[in-house]
């Protein structure tokens, strides 16, 4: 079926020959200089997807950053020994009890908008500015929510500092990046003196596996103004999905490396120093094939009931819960070569544990009033600041079977910016309010009843555990067996009991590993030597474009007809590049040709359109939406038929798009002189 894309033209070319005719655009449609014509050389089918593997450019080291909501940092490994993982540096100041492998997600900026310092040095700096000075700071904390929570993001939109001035995102972003650029490659050249920046790093950044494309893109476009790497290598910058990470993490480890909260005790049985995840499904395989009483064999073997359970455990579910949101994805490791599979797509939501944070906020706002706590949080940020590092050292502390109330500290400040405020005292205000489980203690103090604390985590808790089972109920996670709980956030007992409470009456077996938040820290570093073990995915959505294709009389709907030169055309139909949960293989590619509309034509732009639903017919459709725009930037063509024997201005533009990775990606190729074209997806320009 012969199908023309629909777009804002000047005029385009249409017909399954060389020998097209030119079509009008209709009178309705804009013309802008920026739009342009094309025509498909392809039928409105696609032709079957070709896989190809990725090309990978030479690198010497890898470094990837976990750019956490809540905490940061980095880590690398040699190309030469890839699984050995070098942590970075331990962090300057910080909490007491507190492990300084990462670092706050913490920005400070100074009045003028000049970068300072980031992490435990941003956070105690500003902590110990004058309250009067430190109102012109610019302090940025926990602010990688933005990305996920802003429905129409683009490279304008705007960050909050705590003071309440504004500043573009993308500058905030570029800052923090570019800050563990340069302690990464400071930490390299002291260990690796001849080691050269240019061509020789790959590196690698985290984000959300339920991040939409406008906010992969962002994340792409923040290292680029860092410097981490050029848009004309861009190949050097890998995006990694935070659970694939962790589940390219945990099938390395050794049972001995992991707590089953079933048992809270490391997993029975020890596989060795040299035995895997891996290693053990191989063999537990090899073991059921040969073994009438397998599940026993397998646990007598040292396997332990852990793996036998899962059936020669070929699939789990990854639940990465960290500070803004929690993610989920369900692999299948494939033999013999030890590959990862998504059997669903990416889900989860912003149910992270920055959820309690604000769960304290309003608990605070019950005691003392809301617009008491807004004026506090914008004349005193600093001290605001002091209040939430209090809760956060105790909320680490909370746990499920802990008996004894919880005592936060308030900031003088606090105490006496409401004394003149409010007209009273604060103990008056704890004395008054509706909240009978807070009191004030005779230090100074809040004092939290365990109850109380429980009451904070529980709906962000249990946003987590509904997220998990509704996707144990989609029939392609049927007969798992296994959850890997890795994250910043699954180091809270109160999480851990939770799920463990929820799921394993399910049969469901959790498991933590025991360095639960660098798991996606050190999984993103075998990934970035790597790539290609997550060999198959699911697209998350609909992907395709708007084109005309022959009206069918009683097949389309009367008000999509449009008559042109004679002709019944159907106007606003969807062709399909990709539908929702749709497999697609690392490298396989979904072609189209198409052919500029008019001669010396200099740019191609396509838009491209999303949705939801596997089976929408028309542009229009409820849930269909306009996502993005593919470009194609010609050059210009020499004069006289072209290689190919077309005239000039009728040249074939071959586009490949790729939906089998983390991201979209894009190459063209001009037929006539087989040169390659120029070619992006823009999902950030709206």
């Amino acid at each position: 079926m012969l199908a023309v894309p629909e777009m804002d033209l000047q005029g385009l070319y249409i017909g399954s020959s060389p020998q097209r005719s030119p079509v009008p655009s209709p009178p309705a449609s804009p013309r802008t200089q920026e739009s342009c014509g094309i025509a498909p050389l392809t039928p409105s089918q696609s032709p079957k997807p070709e896989a190809r593997g990725p090309q990978q450019a030479p690198f010497s080291v890898v470094v990837a950053i976990d750019f956490g909501t809540t905490s940061s940092g980095y880590a690398f490994s040699f190309a030469s020994d890839p699984e050995a993982i070098h942590m970075m540096r331990k962090w300057e100041g910080g909490d007491p009890g507190v492990a300084h492998q990462k670092t706050p997600t913490c920005l400070l900026l100074t009045p003028e908008g000049a970068f300072h310092s980031f992490g435990y040095t941003a956070r105690d700096y500003y902590h110990d500015l004058d309250p009067e000075e430190a109102r012109d700071w610019l302090y940025f904390e926990k602010f990688k929510m933005k990305i996920h929570s802003t429905t129409d993001l683009t490279l304008k939109t705007q960050l909050e500092a705590v003071n309440g001035k504004k500043m573009p995102a993308l500058e905030v972003f570029a800052h923090a990046l570019r800050f563990f650029k340069e302690h990464a490659l400071q930490e390299l050249r002291e260990q690796c003196p001849s080691l050269l920046e240019k061509d020789t790093v790959r590196w690698v950044l985290t984000v959300p596996a339920i991040w939409k494309q406008p906010a992969k893109q962002f994340m792409r476009e923040a290292a680029y103004l860092a410097g981490l790497v050029s848009r004309e290598d861009a190949e050097q910058l890998l995006i990694a999905l935070e659970p694939e990470a962790a589940s390219v993490y945990c099938r390395k480890l050794r049972l001995h490396q992991l707590v089953d909260l079933s048992s809270r005790a490391p997993g029975r049985g020890c596989l060795g120093e040299r035995r895997s995840i891996d290693s053990s499904f191989r063999q537990a395989r090899e073991q059921l094939r040969r073994s009438r009483h397998s599940r026993t064999f397998l646990v007598e073997s040292g396997v332990g009931e852990l793996w036998a359970d899962m059936q020669a455990g070929d699939r789990y579910v990854v639940a990465d819960c960290g500070g803004g949101t929690v993610d989920l994805t369900v692999h299948q490791l494939e033999q013999p070569h030890g590959t990862l599979k998504e059997l669903y797509k990416a889900s989860g939501g912003p149910c992270g544990a920055v959820g309690v944070d604000l769960a304290f906020e309003q608990l605070l706002g019950r005691i003392f009033g809301e617009d008491f706590i807004t004026t506090f949080k914008r004349q005193r940020p600093a001290a605001w600041v002091d209040l939430t590092i209090a809760f956060e050292a105790r909320k680490r502390t909370a746990g499920p079977h802990r008996t004894g109330a919880l005592n936060i500290s308030l900031p003088f400040s606090f105490i006496d910016f409401y004394r003149k405020q409010g007209g009273h005292n604060v103990e008056t205000a704890l004395r008054k309010s509706s909240v009978n489980f807070v009191k004030w203690s005779s230090h100074g103090m809040l004092r939290m009843s365990c109850e109380a604390m429980n009451e904070l985590f529980q709906p962000t808790v249990s946003g987590i555990i509904q997220h998990i089972e509704a996707l144990l109920e989609r029939p392609e996670v049927q007969g798992v067996k296994l959850l890997f709980l890795v994250g910043g956030f699954a180091e809270s007992a109160m999480l851990q009991h939770a799920v463990q409470a929820a799921l394993g009456a399910r049969g469901l077996r959790v498991v933590v590993p025991h360095d639960v938040a660098l798991t996606i820290l050190k999984g993103a570093v075998l990934f970035g030597q790597a790539p290609g073990v997550v060999r198959v995915r699911r697209s998350p959505l609909t992907y395709g474009v708007g084109v005309l294709n022959r009206f069918v009389a009683g097949v389309h709907p009367p008000d999509k007809l449009l008559v042109r030169d004679g002709r019944r055309w159907c106007t606003d139909v969807f062709e399909r590049f990709v539908a929702a949960e749709q497999s697609v293989a690392l490298g396989e590619e979904v072609r189209r040709s198409y052919c500029p509309a008019r001669p010396g034509q200099r740019r191609v732009l396509i838009n491209l359109y999303c949705c939801a639903a596997e089976d929408a017919r028309f542009i229009t459709d409820p849930g269909v939406r306009k996502c993005g725009a593919l470009s194609l930037e010609l050059e210009p063509a020499e004069g006289g038929p072209d290689a190919a024997g077309m005239p000039p201005g009728r040249r074939e533009i071959r586009a490949a798009m790729q939906f089998g990775d983390t991201e979209i990606k894009v190459t063209a190729v001009d037929v006539s002189t087989n040169r390659s074209v120029r070619a992006a997806i823009d999902f950030l320009s709206n």
